[in-house]
């Protein structure tokens, strides 16, 4: 199913993140991950690309797990280090595969890196360009409420997210945040752009001290002073910070949904039963 489907109504939608294993050995054990959290019936289901964005099979043979649990996978793709060949061999393998959704993304300029000839990608919206090209799938981008880091302002990342999503692209999901704040303000200067393609509001569960400097390297998104305060009394201790994180996160779905945000995607990290403690604290409200 295409996942602009699944948003096109506007009902309320949860969906999960996912991440394959590091070592192909270990696949069966990710994919047993994904049967689990599909017992909460996800409105979809991303799966990154590969182990650190290298091997493609990875992430096709976890998308395939979503699929044979009856759940729709949206694949991660990135475009910065591969070639439009590699690009156009990876799309033959998903088509192959069954796969229709593809989040369509850069990736992280590793230091050093300097861009090759036209054979490269530079930017996501040429990825999405060539996807959109290609036809039969549904594509996705990424955005940053809080600012993609390379841009100087929110006006100018507002802008080049404007160019992104005018190649083609049918819906957005955002990197993590912890302030609502922050994302309805984002949310406001998207309408105001014109970007009218569903929003799908991202959340990351806190539930351990080890996650929040990785959270806040990859975002750069900021706590509020409200989850500072939860971090500094529960962060030591691992069973507290766990429930508090879970909690934290379930009310700040709660709000985005009172304030008419229906589209929210959790960055799971793999935890089924983390996964399922939100479900099932939004159980009544996502199925009434």
């Amino acid at each position: 199913m295409k996942i602009s489907d699944i948003l096109k109504n506007n009902e309320v939608t949860v969906s999960f993140e996912v991440f394959p294993p590091k070592e192909w050995s270990k696949i069966e054990q990710t994919s047993a991950v994904v049967r689990q959290m599909a017992e909460s019936r996800p409105a979809f289901m991303s799966v990154t690309y590969g182990a650190a964005g290298t091997r493609t099979g990875f992430t096709t043979e976890i998308a395939r797990a979503a699929l044979e649990s009856g759940i729709t996978p949206l694949s991660h793709l990135t475009c910065l280090t591969s070639t439009k060949g590699k690009i156009n061999s990876v799309l033959d393998e998903w088509q192959a595969a069954g796969i229709e959704n593809i989040l369509a993304l850069r990736g992280d300029i590793p230091e050093g890196f300097e861009f090759p000839d036209g054979e490269h990608f530079e930017h996501a919206c040429e990825l999405v360009s060539v996807i959109r090209e290609r036809g039969g799938f549904c594509v996705g981008a990424a955005c940053y409420p809080e600012v993609h880091p390379e841009s100087r302002d929110l006006v100018e990342d507002i802008e080049y997210l404007k160019q992104k999503v005018d190649c083609g692209v049918d819906f957005l999901t955002t990197q993590m945040f912890f302030d609502n704040e922050v994302f309805f303000r984002f949310k406001e200067s998207c309408l105001i752009k014109g970007i009218t393609v569903p929003l799908v509001a991202g959340i990351m569960p806190i539930t351990n001290a080890n996650q929040i400097k990785r959270s806040v390297e990859l975002s750069g998104c900021r706590f509020p002073k409200k989850f500072e305060k939860i971090i500094e009394r529960f962060g030591s201790g691992p069973a507290k910070m766990k429930q508090a994180g879970i909690i934290y996160a379930t009310e700040q779905i709660i709000d985005l949904m009172a304030n008419g945000q229906n589209h929210i995607h959790i960055y799971t990290m793999n935890k089924p039963d983390v996964a399922a403690a939100i479900m099932n604290g939004l159980s009544a409200i996502i199925n009434g």
